[in-house]
């Protein structure tokens, strides 16, 4: 048991069928972790093309909030920031993966920025610093976030070896991140992840 994150496997029961693997996210007191970043990345990195996210690449100002709190878009992505409050709002991001500052706009009006290296971008706003936001940029198409019951389903992945990373703003682990490896077979398997929270 690590001071930081505690991995334990849960079950895996592989047959012959597309890869499937279900992660969930626990606390340390085994709660759910909801909207935790779980990706799998193929060992040698993602050689497959494209990729694409059936979500929008969209980070809205809504209720002087980011809206989702946390977006995850894939390397390359432009990402939308439309305004929908009726007050203004000026976006920016000291973040390693992304420094940016889009100027004040407005209500109904919409800026993008294009997000060309992974990793983790924390979003503020200029005018309202209670805001707080993130976008996780992945360079694999397996990975989403988890759901109320602190769970994601990834599929089709090819069997092999892979890397799992688990990702939160509020992990105590060094930037917010857990990974492991992991080897993926045919059909399904289940992992349960408890992480330590700030």
């Amino acid at each position: 048991m690590t001071a930081c994150a505690l991995a334990i496997p849960l079950a895996a029961s592989w047959a012959a069928a597309p890869a499937a693997v279900q992660v969930q996210v626990v606390d340390e007191r085994g709660m759910p972790v909801r909207d935790a970043v779980v990706e799998l990345t193929p060992n040698g990195g993602w050689r497959g093309g494209t990729i694409r996210f059936g979500w929008k690449s969209a980070m809205a100002q809504k209720s002087v909030a980011f809206v989702p709190g946390t977006l995850v878009v894939a390397k390359g992505t432009a990402v939308a920031f439309p305004n929908l409050d009726s007050v203004r709002h000026s976006v920016y991001s000291f973040s390693k993966a992304a420094r940016f500052e889009i100027d004040l706009y407005g209500r109904d009006q919409t800026r993008s920025h294009n997000f060309p290296i992974a990793g983790t971008v924390a979003l503020g706003c200029n005018i309202h610093d209670q805001m707080r936001g993130y976008i996780r940029v992945v360079d694999t198409p397996f990975a989403g976030k988890t759901d109320q019951n602190g769970i994601i389903r990834l599929t089709g992945m090819p069997a092999g070896g892979y890397q799992l990373t688990v990702w939160h703003p509020r992990a105590r682990t060094p930037g917010g991140e857990l990974k492991r490896a992991l080897a993926v077979g045919a059909g399904q398997g289940s992992q349960k992840i408890a992480l330590k929270l700030k």
